[in-house]
């Protein structure tokens, strides 16, 4: 055998090595974040509203691309300002509330895994409030969600296939730079 068909296939010994390295240790995507829990929490009842909500999950989430909504029962949204993401909790603050009834707390947020998690959970306001809401379309809002997200459904992470690739780039300029000065 000759050096050139040695050094060839040795190549593609080490490339399909790599290859099988890539598919064999790219292993399942780690648990999304999940809803912990939220301050007020989900179905307390209370007698006057709060000043703001919370919301807990699983993992530390992103700053920015987190949406948060508070709709009363007259359709209304009472949420105000911007929304803050601190270690594992999204918060944004509240407008006075109106009418008693469930208030329904809508959430969107990136988890730092960069996956989307959405949900709601409410709680019901047993005396009315001096407020009044704003209609929806006009209610301010934080940044939308990640554009382009999956709704959590998970998948396997873009790195490996990043590292695979370069892997066989640097394989092919070293063999091209080796079988060259034969």
């Amino acid at each position: 055998m000759s050096r050139a068909a040695r050094l060839a296939s040795r190549a593609v010994a080490v490339l399909v090595a790599a290859g099988l390295a890539l598919f064999l240790g790219a292993g399942p995507a780690s648990a999304h974040a999940q809803l912990e829990g939220s301050d007020p929490p989900d179905g307390a009842s209370l007698a006057t509203g709060p000043s703001s909500v919370t919301i807990h999950f699983s993992d530390s989430m992103q700053a920015g691309f987190n949406t948060v909504t508070v709709i009363g029962p007259d359709h209304l949204a009472y949420q105000q300002g911007q929304v803050t993401a601190a270690n594992d909790s999204v918060t944004t603050g509240v407008m006075p509330l109106g009418p008693a009834g469930r208030y329904e707390i809508g959430y969107r947020v990136v988890s730092d895994d960069g996956h989307p998690v959405q949900g709601s959970v409410s709680f019901t306001l047993t005396r009315p409030g001096p407020g009044k809401g704003v209609p929806i379309a006009n209610a301010p809002q934080a940044a939308d969600a990640a554009p382009g997200g999956d709704g959590g459904s998970g998948g396997a992470p873009v790195w490996p296939w990043i590292v695979g690739a370069v892997v066989l780039v640097a394989g092919g300029v070293a063999l091209a730079l080796r079988l060259g000065r034969s």
